[in-house]
């Protein structure tokens, strides 16, 4: 899964960044609305963690052209100001969700959680595929119980297949939502990394639908 992370505090945005990479997720950043606001205009997110005292673009002119302009990722919008009125004209906006400064760190993961959870349909925070269970509170992911180790790489391509499950995902999307915008993107890479997913939760789980792409399911569902 990838999100974008537009704040203008350094400090702020590589505390963001690390936290939400060690929980898993390939992240851009940007440090000021102009720059967040191509980014999100022009790459694919699952999700947008936006402030709003930004400089050269303020965060809820960057929100509302987003939503002008029809994208629809999920925005978490951060303030330092607690009038009740900034709020509700970041919900007006086209926000998702809010949280004011200062905050902990758990809560703007636990909120990231559900705003990309929701946002594919999910209402838990674990995710199935017949016998394979992926917590996404704590980045566990098991196979009739069994502990199953996997690499950064690996468990970003599961989470994006257990968030679309069901459906057929493109090498192009796959590489889209896998990696930063920096990344040598290469499409192959996808399918190094399906191949070693495929050893350790099992082949039966991930399908190849030859000239379109990968699907994620339980074939004895089937």
């Amino acid at each position: 899964m990838r999100l974008l992370v537009v704040e203008d505090d350094a400090d702020l945005n590589r505390q963001l960044v690390e936290a939400l990479v060690e929980a898993g997720y390939a992240v851009d950043t940007a440090s000021d609305g102009e720059e967040g606001h191509f980014l999100g205009d022009t790459e694919p997110y699952d999700a947008v963690v936006l402030d709003l005292g930004l400089p050269k673009l303020d965060g809820l002119s960057v929100l509302e052209n987003w939503r002008r302009d029809g994208r629809v990722m999920p925005v978490l919008v951060l303030t330092a100001r607690d009038r009740w009125s900034d709020k509700v004209a970041g919900i007006d906006a086209g926000a998702d969700d809010y949280v004011s400064k200062p905050f902990h760190m758990e809560e703007i993961l636990a909120r990231v959680r559900a705003l990309v959870r929701r946002a594919a349909g999910h209402a838990s925070n674990e995710l199935t595929c017949g016998p394979l269970r992926l917590d996404l509170r704590t980045s566990r992911v098991t196979r009739d119980g069994t502990a199953i180790k996997l690499t950064s790489h690996e468990y970003r391509l599961l989470t994006y297949l257990m968030h679309h499950q069901g459906k057929v995902i493109s090498r192009t999307e796959l590489t889209e939502h896998l990696y930063e915008q920096d990344f040598d993107r290469d499409s192959n890479t996808v399918e190094v990394f399906v191949g070693r997913l495929r050893k350790k939760i099992g082949a039966d789980l991930i399908e190849t639908i030859r000239g379109l792409g990968y699907r994620l399911g339980d074939a004895r569902e089937g």
